[in-house]
């Protein structure tokens, strides 16, 4: 039985009770729906296919050593659907909502049985709640926060609490207790730590607890975001407030994911798509040096070089160029020890640099030119404004059922297809498959 919170809920009162309002009433069509159940497809194959992936096992054995809850739950499914780096992406809001609301619906369902349609419909609109606060928190937050970590309890909150049968009051609450739990830095990449897990894993759990807590009357701050002790005023130096608001009647965001058809860093896939058009003209000619241009946070977080390894190699544009060049193509056997080997001596000779038209088109463009310089005396170049997956070149249904089914192959699911089918069926309120793998 939920408990209403004694704060009466005004609708102007706050960002957030102004954002439940908005997410509530917004319509949702059947093409919607169709598209958040490949957008489940994806993440649920993420989640098991990096079950069995060498570096979840650290999550795992924890996972395993202790009695989980809801929460717990939450958090190693969100960690595990990381490990691929497969996440698919929202530009606008640098949030990938399949590592944290994805995860918080799997581990309420534990358990207990919801239409696909409802599920669906709430981990649209929790996307949505993620990817308004994202796309308001600024480009100065992302320098230094991964914003799934911090704009992510937001969505798993939201999604969470509508499975609570949360009313609006109590989802402005959740969302206030979601945000006060918000943290994630990027200073993980200077080592190639694991803690990009971690971050997914606590967005979906800290949600998740935050609406659980609300329905049973704890109360959260109404002005997490705009308050003078707020998310805004502690961590982004150039919020945009008015994003979180802004555009009622525009598509749903989820709308316009991107999809990782590579195993790395989003912001490796402009230089490996740029890098993949030079390959096609190689003609088994040698290459001498390797000069990529592209947007700054992609240099920030991915190209400043550093030691070579198959781990950091999914964040790394040296890295991640110098497998597509020498392969022509980059797959999960791109980021082995024995495919480093062979990327060694090319990753070492590849510079990037921050240049146009890539840094004034970024968030909106994430872009990238690859110019190889040939030991004959010739020279190469490619370059791609938009990537395979963004949604202006989009993967199509085949293609993504294609990357599932891989996935799910690796994870051990028996019969993938069936799996596919029964994730897709869901848009016509057909019920989520059984995940058994874990825990």
């Amino acid at each position: 039985m939920s408990a209403e919170p004694k704060e009466s809920f005004d609708r102007e009162a706050s960002l957030t009770s102004g954002l439940v309002e908005l997410v509530c009433r917004k319509p949702v069509a059947e093409s919607d729906l169709r598209w958040t159940a490949l957008f489940t497809l994806d993440a649920v194959a993420n989640i098991i296919g990096g079950s069995v992936d060498p570096s979840s096992q650290p999550l795992l054995e924890w996972g395993r050593a202790e009695s989980l809850n809801t929460g717990r739950i939450a958090f190693v499914y969100g960690g595990l659907s990381t490990v691929l780096e497969l996440d698919a992406m929202h530009r606008e809001s640098a949030v990938h909502a399949g590592t944290v609301v994805v995860p918080a619906v799997l581990a309420i369902l534990k358990g207990k049985r919801f239409g696909g349609r409802r599920l669906l419909t709430t981990i649209l609109r929790g996307s949505e709640v993620a990817f308004r606060v994202g796309r308001a928190a600024g480009p100065s937050h992302y320098k230094i926060y991964q914003n799934t970590a911090t704009c992510g309890p937001y969505g798993s909150a939201f999604a969470a609490g509508l499975l609570f049968d949360l009313s609006e009051s109590q989802l402005v609450h959740a969302l206030g207790n979601a945000g006060t739990q918000s943290s994630g830095l990027w200073e993980y990449r200077e080592t190639g730590a694991m803690t990009k897990q971690l971050h997914a894993g606590r967005a979906a759990e800290a949600g998740l607890i935050a609406a659980q807590l609300a329905a049973v009357g704890f109360t959260g701050p109404l002005k997490i975001l705009e308050g003078t002790r707020g998310f805004f005023k502690a961590a982004c130096p150039d919020a945009i407030p008015s994003a979180v608001l802004r555009g009622p009647d525009e598509p749903w965001a989820l709308i316009g994911m991107s999809i990782k058809p590579w195993p790395s860093s989003r912001h490796t896939h402009p230089a490996i798509e740029s890098a993949l058009g030079v390959a096609r003209d190689l003609k088994g000619r040698e290459i001498d040096t390797v000069e990529v241009d592209t947007y700054q946070a992609a240099v920030d977080l991915c190209g400043k070089g550093g030691p070579i390894d198959p781990h950091r190699g999914k964040s790394s544009i040296q890295y991640c160029v110098a497998a597509a060049l020498t392969d022509g193509s980059v797959s999960i056997e791109s980021y082995t020890d024995e495919a480093c080997s062979r990327y060694k001596s090319l990753a070492q000779n590849v510079t990037v640099k921050a240049a146009e038209p890539y840094s004034s088109a970024y968030p909106k463009a994430w872009g990238a030119g690859v110019s190889a310089q040939l030991k004959d005396g010739s020279k190469l170049t490619f370059s791609c404004e938009n990537v395979k997956g963004d949604p202006e070149a989009p993967m199509s249904e085949e293609e993504m059922k294609a990357k599932a089914r891989v996935s799910l192959e690796s994870g051990g699911v028996k019969d993938p297809n069936r799996f596919i089918s029964e994730i897709l069926a869901m848009a016509n309120d057909g019920d989520m498959p059984i995940m058994t793998f874990f825990p």
